[in-house]
């Protein structure tokens, strides 16, 4: 991404007594991406989240969104950021349109048009007549997205927008939040535990621990391969010649047997010559395929295993 960052965050600490939550974090989210924030119990996620949004004070350092400090300029950085912090709040006894009517009263220049645009964003045109106390949780979820869209924000802000959600509900509003940033180029942060569907869903994820940034980078820089080794599964047998002769091929750093076949460590270069050994002592090659590390892995080893919350 290009041009100045939608959301930067520089040299922040936040203490409350003699305890320092978050230390020293800094960092930079590229607009028009749907950034992940990750990071085990206690790590510092909420409390950086409502540092964001103004309802924590910053200890030390600037948090800056566009360009206004969240500090000194709050109104004009605040006006670019749609959030859910933890679960919407809705008035259950009334429809999900006069929710959205009700919390529009509260900021100039929202239209009827802009409330039925959002309606249709979020695709609750079906149901938004409906009382709110009928709604599922991943219909509340939308609603309240619908309401943060209202004001036109640069930047939506979720955190653990999943928490209750079935399968279907996270698949969809996964969908959602992509198509949010391509039709509307809005940028979304989002807190998740659910490190598979960040995985899925985000472009960038920064991982916290202890309230310290461990790293910021591109999914498939985070998952792909850095280095030049990298794992493959070999299925083939008899598996034991198989892998006798595998370990005998140079470039081959390590090969073990593992119960869906073999597991070799080497550059993707080798697998022609590694397969072609094994056609010339006629062992039966029944399948190859990389395997790629996952979000998960890398977080646990960037955290020591520390358990995501």
């Amino acid at each position: 991404m290009t041009g100045e960052p939608i959301v930067s965050i520089r040299n922040v600490t936040k203490k409350v007594g003699r305890a320092t939550i978050i230390d020293n974090l800094s960092f930079d989210v590229p607009q028009g991406e749907i950034f992940g924030f990750l990071g085990p119990n206690g790590a510092g996620k909420t409390t950086t989240i409502r540092m964001m949004v103004g309802l924590m004070s910053i200890t030390k350092g600037e948090i800056k969104i566009k360009g206004k400090n969240i500090s000194s300029e709050f109104e004009q950085a605040i006006r670019h950021v749609g959030a859910i912090v933890e679960n919407p709040e809705m008035y259950k006894f009334l429809s999900g349109y006069h929710n959205l009517i009700h919390y529009a009263r509260m900021i100039p220049g929202i239209t009827k048009e802009r409330i039925h645009e959002v309606v249709s964003l979020v695709r609750l045109e079906n149901r938004i007549h409906d009382k709110v106390k009928k709604y599922s949780l991943g219909m509340r979820q939308r609603l309240g997205v619908a309401q943060a869209l209202l004001h036109r924000p640069s930047l939506l802000i979720l955190d653990e927008p999943t928490n209750g959600l079935d399968p279907a509900g996270i698949r969809e509003l996964r969908d959602y939040l992509r198509f949010l940033t391509r039709t509307e180029g809005i940028t979304v942060i989002v807190s998740s535990h659910l490190l598979s569907e960040m995985e899925l869903m985000c472009d960038r994820v920064a991982v916290l621990n202890k309230g310290k940034l461990i790293d910021v980078k591109l999914i498939q820089d985070f998952i792909g391969s850095d280095h030049a080794a990298q794992n493959y599964l070999i299925e083939a047998l008899p598996a034991e010649h198989a892998l006798a002769a595998i370990r005998d091929i140079d470039g081959v750093k390590d090969a073990k047997p593992v119960p869906e076949g073999i597991e070799v460590v080497t550059e993707r270069d080798r697998i022609p010559d590694i397969l072609a050994r094994l056609v010339r002592m006629n062992i039966q090659i029944y399948g190859v395929r990389a395997q790629r590390q996952s979000l998960e892995d890398r977080f646990l080893e960037m955290t020591g295993g520390e358990q995501i919350g």
